[in-house]
């Protein structure tokens, strides 16, 4: 595990934890106290994944577009 901060992590670094922490869990190798503490963990990288999502989408989603479907710029977007 990394001891970066969660709201510290891009979308990458947050989701390859995530991978490792739930390869521990699955293989069951970890200790009742270490895999309550690795779930909390995989909980935290849960919630940026998702929160990093949403913002990506909300950024698609002010991109317009003309009629034919081609970018013509961005509008805001509440929030950003």
């Amino acid at each position: 595990m990394s001891d970066k901060p969660v709201s510290e992590m891009s979308f990458e670094d947050a989701m390859k934890e995530l991978e490792q922490v739930v390869g521990q869990l699955e293989r069951g190798d970890v200790a009742l106290e270490d895999s309550i503490k690795l779930y909390e963990r995989g909980a935290e990288l849960k919630k940026r994944c998702e929160t990093k999502l949403k913002e990506a989408e909300e950024k698609v989603a002010a991109i317009t577009l003309d009629g034919d479907g081609n970018p013509t710029g961005l509008k805001p977007v509440e929030g950003l």
